[in-house]
């Protein structure tokens, strides 16, 4: 999800208020939905620094899926007219052939003029945007795309469970994933303090939960951990500071440091993260936030690969 234009997102009262997703059609294993869950046909286009994207990476590869959906990384750093393919040779993605995601959204609706958001699904074929439904694209890659999981895949929306984990997803996004955001970029006093107030309130209230369990809903890992980590994971290095979310660091949150430390060490997720491409995109591209554009040099990374003890 790109977060440099806030300003045209906030409300009389200064707060925050998220786009919503133009790019809502489903890729369906029956193809009921005009378009069928088919190896090559489609491309997810990310950036590392975004947390909505992340969640498509981690579950793209706990799947099994990085053979059957191809993947675009853009460049951290957007410029004005987006996220763009630099990182690529000629600052071209090689299988869409476009220098900007925009072309893309152009291609699905030439009168598009919303901000372009990571992650999306393009559709190799025809050049054109199927999907940036975030939300809808990690619950699909688990249950539209099972026949191409790997043979062990983890079951991430177990259908016994699927009343639970979106009970617990409801306030995690409002107070935690959205709600970072919703104190960075706050423009007034009160609409900043009771994003923070919401905020760590459910972070409380996720430590008690946690606090005599492995995982937020079940025995194993599911959408509600991938959907919870990649908010975790750039606390310290980003929302603690940049988004002044500063009560506490997660590091000096014993449960929640610890859960995400297990996370971040089971395969699919801690080889995912990059702290380079998160620091640099909070940091230079939210120019009102930080104007000099320095990025931190900090915190050592190192911390996450120490013993969490909770297995």
């Amino acid at each position: 999800m790109d977060t440099a234009q806030f300003g045209k997102e906030t409300s009389r009262t200064g707060e925050w208020v998220r786009q919503a997703n133009r790019f809502t059609d489903r890729i369906t294993a029956d193809g009921s939905s005009g378009h069928r869950a088919e190896p090559g046909r489609y491309r997810l286009v990310v950036s590392l620094s975004c947390p909505w994207a992340h969640r498509s990476i981690i579950v793209r590869r706990l799947l099994g899926l990085d053979d059957a959906i191809s993947m675009a990384v853009v460049d951290p750093i957007r410029d004005e007219r987006g996220w763009r393919f630099t990182l690529d040779p000629d600052g071209r993605d090689p299988v869409l052939g476009i220098e900007y995601l925009s072309e893309a959204y152009l291609a699905g609706d030439p009168s598009y003029s919303g901000r372009v958001t990571v992650p999306s699904i393009v559709d190799t074929h025809t050049g054109k945007v199927i999907t940036n439904d975030y939300p809808r694209i990690t619950l699909d890659l688990s249950t539209e795309w099972r026949e191409f999981h790997r043979s062990d895949a983890p079951d991430l929306y177990p259908e016994h469970l699927r009343e639970e984990i979106d009970a617990v997803n409801d306030p995690v996004f409002r107070n935690v994933n959205n709600g970072v955001y919703r104190c960075g970029f706050a423009t007034s006093q009160e609409a900043y303090e009771a994003a923070y107030g919401d905020l760590f309130a459910e972070l409380d209230r996720l430590s008690e939960r946690l606090e005599n369990r492995r995982y937020l809903v079940g025995d194993t890992i599911t959408e509600a951990d991938v959907r919870l980590f990649t908010t975790l994971v750039r606390f310290d290095a980003v929302y603690h500071g940049h988004f002044k979310c500063n009560r506490n660091k997660l590091s000096e949150m014993p449960v929640l440091w610890a859960y995400a430390r297990d996370l971040f060490q089971t395969p699919g997720f801690g080889e995912t993260v990059d702290f380079d491409h998160i620091k640099r995109h909070y940091y230079v591209t939210h120019e009102k936030i930080n104007p000099t554009g320095i990025v931190p040099a900090g915190p050592d990374p190192s911390g996450w690969h120490t013993p969490h003890g909770r297995s």
